[in-house]
């Protein structure tokens, strides 16, 4: 069965989309190793990055910061009355993230890191009206950003936008894309939740030697430290910034 969805996260361009391949077996454990929950069909999704997030040089060249972060919990968004009568669509979720680590910044950054933000995530998708029958929803080839979780992001802000006749959407930090958001369990890069599943760095490691010309930050780090990632940021050189995708909307005055 196929549906489409209009979805919103950090770090993308708002995209409608098919919701499309569900899997089955994803699996949530805490940062601490815990014993992971049932397993949990998650449908897959896709969608635009705002900006470059591949490489060294893409974080050094559009990130204002980069920061290791605790995700501490979350709170899902209900959803839209259209949605609950049309009997399916989304509910959102947003999760609250402590920075734990800054480990590089960008000279010139417009604002300070954050300490803390409340990070707009994929949620759930829910059909048939029943809204207590839901499936989580990731985006391909990212963390969904679960609570009780650890992760490395390169993160920029964007300034408030204004659209007529909405009311005007407030400042607020977001990803550069797909490869900005790294699994960070355990102080180890690939190791955690990625794509709603318990990934082990043996499984990153695999998944990086697959990537083919697509070798990016995340492969070639696979099983090291923040600290060898800021040391990377550090000599890689900037290139020339573009404007990011992003919708049809102004800056407010």
């Amino acid at each position: 069965m196929r549906r489409r969805f209009l979805v919103l996260g950090a770090g993308m361009v708002a995209a409608v989309v098919t919701a499309a391949i569900v899997t089955s077996g994803a699996l949530s454990a805490t940062a601490g190793g815990g014993a992971p929950a049932q397993p949990r069909e998650v449908v897959m999704a896709h969608a635009d990055d705002r900006l470059p997030s591949i490489t060294a040089a893409d974080w050094v060249t559009y990130a204002d910061h980069v920061v290791v972060v605790n995700a501490v919990s979350e709170q899902r968004l209900p959803p839209a009355q259209i949605e609950i009568e049309r009997g399916e669509g989304l509910i959102g979720r947003r999760v609250d993230l402590q920075v734990k680590e800054v480990l590089w910044s960008r000279d010139g950054a417009p604002h300070p890191a954050p300490q803390s933000w409340a990070y707009n995530a994929s949620g759930f998708t829910f059909n048939d009206g029943d809204t207590s029958a839901l499936s989580p929803v990731a985006l391909e080839g990212r963390p969904r950003i679960e609570a009780g979780h650890q992760y490395i992001l390169a993160i920029v802000w964007e300034d408030a936008r204004c659209s007529e006749g909405d009311e005007p959407e407030p400042g607020r930090w977001l990803g550069l894309g797909e490869g900005s958001e790294l699994p960070y369990d355990g102080d180890v890069i690939g190791q955690g939740e990625h794509e709603g599943r318990l990934q082990t760095v043996e499984g990153a490691r695999t998944l990086a030697g697959a990537a083919g010309p697509d070798v990016g930050i995340e492969e070639e780090l696979v099983g090291q430290n923040a600290a060898a990632l800021a040391a990377t940021l550090k000599t890689a050189t900037p290139g020339q910034r573009q404007q990011p995708k992003a919708p049809a909307e102004n800056s407010c005055p």
